[in-house]
């Protein structure tokens, strides 16, 4: 095993997994698990079981906000999805036995592809590279978006009724959860103001999509081209059916030229060619059919719910339970996180 010493220790029983790999995959003359640093929320690993280079995901170590890191979920979707429009990797098997390596976990075949996250990939620097990356990316979200879910067997994954409703909630829950840990050192400002400006501004109505949860860019993988083609959709843990427009909300908390979270947001959307959000929006409803009404309401709901994602980052770091640098930075961000959710309540605008 490769990695960070004893955190990467935490995440995998090394001789266990063996004896997982053999009885599901048969025997084999190589093996190696290696810590992906990759993302900030469900751990990613690297296993390779003879001629199996595999992607293994698990929730993180130590105690979890309940229901924040569904990896078994995330293996029912792209299992689901592997024959739509919708691009995914290959599932290879899931494991609901958490004595097999301490939490539940499933692995998918790796896809040879860039994920972009802090840098701009050179091939991709142009204007015009810029601009198709972009639309490939909205594409998508449209693609997710306009699949028959019941068709592929995802009718009964998620209650869009009350859907709006139960997100604030949800998110509110996590946020204490974390803020049980994290409140000894700091607070954070106008979450309470904020929940309650969600609760009364809840659209009326709204199409029922299957919806991601976390869509964004470095949630997708490009292929190894010169000409930006979209791949895979990766970390379904937040999948279920509701409004896309949550979706939507959470995509545009991150295509931001004036990026909120540099760590966790791509900070060269300011470049020449990538699309303004407005033109962005007018793509997805021109690609999807649905209306983007009410942005103002979605966003301001991302940023709450990027508020909980964060704190709990903090209190993952207080806890001793991560070894990622850039928890402990959470401490100043998040406040101004909800002071940027805070600016759109009183009156700033999306686009």
């Amino acid at each position: 095993m490769t990695g960070n010493g004893s955190y990467v220790e935490a995440l995998v029983d090394e001789p266990s997994l063996r004896n997982y790999l053999k009885e599901t995959l048969g025997e084999a003359d190589r093996y190696r698990v290696a810590h992906l640093e990759a993302g900030h929320s469900n751990e990613t690993l690297e296993v390779r079981w003879g001629e199996h280079d595999l992607v293994l995901r698990r929730p993180p170590a130590g105690e979890t906000a309940d229901t924040a890191h569904d990896v078994l979920r995330e293996y029912r979707v792209i299992s689901a999805l592997r024959d739509t429009d919708v691009p995914v990797p290959t599932p290879v098997a899931a494991c609901d036995d958490p004595s097999v390596i301490g939490k539940e976990f499933y692995l998918m075949d790796r896809l040879d592809g860039t994920v972009v996250r802090d840098e701009e990939p050179e091939r991709f620097g142009s204007p015009n590279r810029r601009r198709q990356l972009a639309e490939e990316l909205i594409d998508t979200l449209a693609a997710i978006h306009t699949v028959d879910y019941e068709a592929v067997g995802l009718g009964d994954f998620g209650r869009p009724d009350g859907f709006l409703e139960r997100q604030i909630e949800r998110w509110g829950r996590q946020f204490e959860w974390a803020h049980e840990t994290t409140r000894s050192v700091r607070e954070v400002p106008h979450v309470d103001e904020i929940e309650s400006w969600l609760e009364a501004n809840v659209p009326n109505s709204h199409e029922r999509a299957l919806v991601h949860g976390d869509y964004k860019l470095d949630n997708v993988m490009y292929a190894p081209s010169e000409k930006p083609e979209l791949i895979a959709v990766m970390d379904w843990e937040l999948g279920t059916i509701g409004d896309p427009l949550r979706d939507v909300g959470w995509f545009l908390c991150f295509w931001d030229s004036d990026p909120l979270v540099e760590a966790l947001m791509p900070a060269f959307l300011d470049r020449s060619g990538y699309p303004h959000r407005s033109a962005l929006l007018d793509r997805y409803e021109r690609q999807s059919g649905i209306e983007v009404v009410d942005v103002e309401f979605y966003v301001v709901l991302g940023l709450y719910m990027l508020t909980a994602v964060c704190e709990m980052f903090y209190a993952r770091y207080l806890d001793g339970n991560s070894d990622d640098p850039l928890y402990p930075k959470m401490e100043a961000v998040v406040p101004d996180i909800a002071r940027r959710g805070k600016a759109l309540v009183d009156g700033d605008r999306v686009v």
